[in-house]
């Protein structure tokens, strides 16, 4: 039976840009930052909760091949790939501004 969703995973484009966006901007936390050598396994948090967490990946290997990848980029470029997050808050403008 299955009890939770513990990770999300979303793809982007440069993986320092989202850092700064997710962290910088939207005040989540860097969860994980470690280089595996075939990719950088980056996630970020919203603070205090390390139960749920967000991938943010970059397309291509070990989870794809480049032409796949490649694709993805494309897609990404273009709005097409989903990958939505919903967060909550108290205040949604006062949070906003």
């Amino acid at each position: 039976m299955l009890k939770s969703l513990r990770i999300s995973q979303i793809y982007v484009l440069d993986q320092p840009q989202a850092l700064d966006f997710y962290v910088g901007k939207l005040g989540l936390e860097v969860g994980d930052d470690i280089n595996l050598g075939y990719m950088r396994w980056l996630t970020v948090n919203v603070p205090g909760d390390r139960d749920r967490t967000i991938l943010l990946e970059q397309p291509g290997p070990p989870s794809m091949d480049e032409k796949a990848a490649a694709v993805v980029r494309e897609q990404l470029t273009k709005g097409q790939t989903g990958g939505h997050l919903f967060f909550t808050t108290d205040d949604c403008k006062k949070t906003y501004e």
